[in-house]
Parts: structure tokens; sequence; C-alpha cells
């Protein structure tokens, strides 16, 4: 059975993390993948996007997005769950939401047009919101010494708009499920596990 499944969260959630631990114990045909990103042209993308060698226009910044998620939509999510796969996904529209429609201030209804544009309402299935504060996120981002970049760097005013969006969004939308990821990695995964494991029934 396909499914679409996006892990979605401020930065320093644990996204990566918990949805590399999650698609092995699933046992199940499926693909993992993120954005932006997740094939060649998206990927280019992704290194303008997230370079601190370009400053950037927020609307440029939401178009762009948009552009890396529909080729990446086309060429790789839509044919792996044609296949009959599970998709997990490390980010996907309710970033953009998120992002450029709270934290850059452009809309959430703007954000959402283009991006209907752009995916054609393929929404996923399935979107585990994992929560944490931004001083803790960012936090954990310096602890682990991963190379920072672009957003990451932005001002701590920043982050909050984008957590205050996630929960915004997960107050609208039913196919969101919050996970608390302010606790002990292991837990956050079980719960992911759990969660995605009901779903697929």
């Amino acid at each position: 059975m396909s499914m679409f499944i996006t892990f979605e969260g401020p930065e320093g959630s644990g996204k990566s993390t918990v949805m590399q631990a999650v698609a092995p114990r699933l046992e199940r045909p499926l693909i993992t993948t993120r954005e932006p990103g997740g094939i060649r042209i998206s990927e280019a993308i992704r290194d303008l996007l997230l370079s601190d060698d370009y400053s950037m226009d927020a609307r440029t910044e939401a178009l762009l997005f948009a552009a890396s998620r529909r080729q990446h939509l086309v060429e790789k999510v839509q044919p792996a769950l044609d296949a009959g796969q599970i998709v997990l996904c490390d980010r996907f529209i309710d970033s953009s939401l998120a992002y450029q429609g709270y934290a850059r201030g452009i809309g959430v209804e703007e954000i959402m047009s283009v991006n209907q544009f752009a995916i054609e309402n393929y929404m996923p299935d399935l979107t585990l919101y994992l929560k944490v504060p931004p001083e803790i996120g960012l936090a954990r981002i310096m602890d682990n010494q991963r190379e920072t970049n672009r957003l990451d760097n932005e001002s701590l005013a920043f982050h909050q708009r984008v957590y205050d969006g996630y929960n915004d969004l997960a107050d609208t939308y039913e196919r969101i499920v919050t996970i608390d990821a302010t606790r002990p990695i292991d837990e956050v995964i079980e719960d992911a596990y759990q969660v995605i494991i009901k779903k697929l029934g």
C-alpha cells in the first residue's frame, strides 16, 4: 500500500534522525527522501537556497522552494507512490507555509497558492510534526556542531515565527500529528513509529 508520509519541524527538531531510524523498522517497500533536494535538480536548488553566499528576496526564496518541490514530486515521489511504495520525506509543503508564509510574512494563502500550482494539490497522507521550541532546536545544532546554513543563521525571532507557524498548521490540518521532540530521541522515534504503524493499519 502506497502512502506519502512527511516529517516536519523547526531547525534541530530531529526530523532526519527520526525518519532514518523509523524507515528500516517499517519492513515495507519504501524510499526516503528530502526537501529541498532528493534529485539532482532539486539538490542544486538546495545549494542555492541554503548557501550563505547569496542574499535572497523572500518571494524568490518561496518560488525556488516550490520549483524544487515540483521536480522532486514528479521525478521521485509520484513514481514511487505509483509503484505501491511508502515515501518518507524530510520536509514538504508545510515547511514553505511555516518558513515563507509565517516567518517571512508573505502569507499562508499566498504560499499555498504557489505550491498548489507546483504540486497540483498532491498532499501528504500523514505528517509528523516534531515540536521543539526554537531555543532548544538551535542549541542542539550548536551542540552537535552541525554545519549551519542560511536559514539556521536567521534571528531567534524568525525561528519563533516558524515555530508558531507550525503550531497553527498542526491545529488546522487533521493529517498533522504532533510529537513532543524535546524528549530523548529514542522516545521520539518510538512515538513516530507507532503513529505510522497505526496509519498503515
